[in-house]
């Protein structure tokens, strides 16, 4: 797996962005640019374990939010890749694998930066999909 971090500002507080990251609604909208049907399972807590699953190909990955400061930071470890029917299925793409959200702001301009373990065999796609992800989280922040 390799790291590998994106970025974007979003003109709007951290407090707002945070809540178009997660909030359900809006988390399945850009995560879904990411892989098709993405939704989330699971109360974001830190020491909780939370399901990211697609509902096209029924498949997705079971995290624990390793740590969790609201409005400002999440990382999330990947545990298991998992199936849609919650039997963790294919043990080692996402396995191990950590993934976070940082949001700072300066000047009512929140920078959100995410910094993810990519599988090697979809390094292209993720480098294709995250900064339209990120694009899409900056138009619904900013009402575009």
């Amino acid at each position: 797996m390799k790291e590998t971090s994106f970025s974007i500002r979003i003109n709007a507080p951290k407090e707002h962005v945070w809540t178009i990251l997660w909030e359900d609604k809006t988390f399945q909208d850009w995560a879904s640019i990411v892989d098709e049907g993405t939704y989330k399972k699971g109360d974001m807590k830190e020491g909780n374990t939370i399901e990211f699953i697609s509902s096209v190909n029924g498949y997705g990955v079971t995290s624990l939010v390793e740590k969790l400061q609201p409005h400002e930071f999440v990382l999330f470890r990947h545990r298991a890749d998992t199936k849609e029917s919650g039997q963790q299925e294919r043990d080692n793409e996402w396995t191990g694998g950590k993934e976070s959200y940082s949001l700072s702001e300066e000047k009512g301009v929140t920078l959100l930066v995410i910094t993810m373990d990519i599988p090697t065999e979809q390094e292209e796609t993720f480098a294709d999909r995250i900064p339209k992800a990120l694009k899409r989280i900056k138009q619904l922040v900013e009402g575009e």
